[in-house]
């Protein structure tokens, strides 16, 4: 485990050390219900939801649909910056589809504004602690009375979707999961373990992850007759998803967030608008 960490913290900091870190957005006109497929909500979004405490010390940042009733919920995984605004607004994202969402702050309040401290910060993140935290945000959402708790899902990217794969392989109650050019598994013990219907979107040009290893990966999941979609897009570059990253790729983040999308309007059986 301790060598498998290393080496996870070699990658991302090869391939995301190169980013500016993420600038406080300025507040669009849209209304997180005129949200498109290919971005998060509005920043204004951010004003309806909410820091909530989890079990065992960690928090996390919560909003709910407008809608009332039983509903899906999904956890949503920070990159190494920590939880800052563009999290915030994927989480509004969510909910304004429908989902009950909540980020869970793996740094427990801390965040970073320059590369060497996201480093710092992801480096010093236990990850014994980070899926506990994970595991306290599970077990909490699924004893609201407005969660389906069979019907939970996950999606993170870089570091988050590191540890929302992680999070599928120690999570036998996960219904769905969305990793995002996050470090994979290849002891097959592990991939027998995922129970969740996987979707993974993946760099072609990613210097940490290698499409060879993440195309290992999908035909393990294949023999092993997972439900997994694996996607890697030629030519974008690690991040892409993210519109404050050197690396974003306008076209490839479209494609995948409807890619997102529809993997868990299908697999955590609702439709996505409240």
């Amino acid at each position: 485990m301790r060598n498998e960490r290393r080496v996870c913290l070699a990658v991302l900091v090869a391939v995301v050390a190169c980013h500016r870190p993420p600038p406080t957005p300025s507040p669009p006109a849209a209304s997180p219900a005129s949200a498109s497929a290919s971005a998060p909500a509005s920043v204004n979004a951010i004003a309806a939801g909410q820091s909530v405490s989890l079990p065992g010390g960690a928090s996390g940042w919560l909003q709910v649909p407008a809608a009332a009733g039983s509903r899906p919920a999904l956890l949503v995984i920070q990159e190494w910056w920590g939880m800052n605004d563009w999290i915030k607004q994927d989480v509004a994202r969510f909910a304004s589809q429908g989902y009950v969402a909540l980020a869970v702050d793996l740094y427990r309040g801390k965040s970073a504004h320059d590369p060497g401290e996201a480093h710092e910060l992801m480096r010093g993140l236990p990850e014994d602690r980070a899926l506990g935290d994970m595991k306290a945000a599970f077990d909490w959402l699924s004893a609201r009375s407005d969660v389906d708790a069979k019907h939970i899902g996950i999606v993170g990217w870089c570091m988050g979707g590191g540890y929302a794969l992680a999070f599928a392989v120690a999570e036998p109650r996960l219904a769905a999961a969305a990793v995002n050019y996050g470090r994979l598994v290849t002891d097959p013990a592990k991939i027998d373990a995922i129970h969740a219907a996987l979707l993974g979107n993946f760099a072609g040009l990613d210097r940490g992850i290698d499409p060879k290893d993440v195309q290992r990966f999908a035909d393990a999941l294949k023999s092993d007759r997972k439900e997994a979609d694996v996607k890697i897009y030629d030519g974008a570059k690690h991040a892409f998803m993210n519109p404050n990253s050197d690396s974003y790729d306008a076209a490839a983040a479209k494609d995948a967030w409807a890619r997102i999308d529809a993997w868990f309007g299908q697999k955590l059986g609702y439709p996505v608008h409240p």
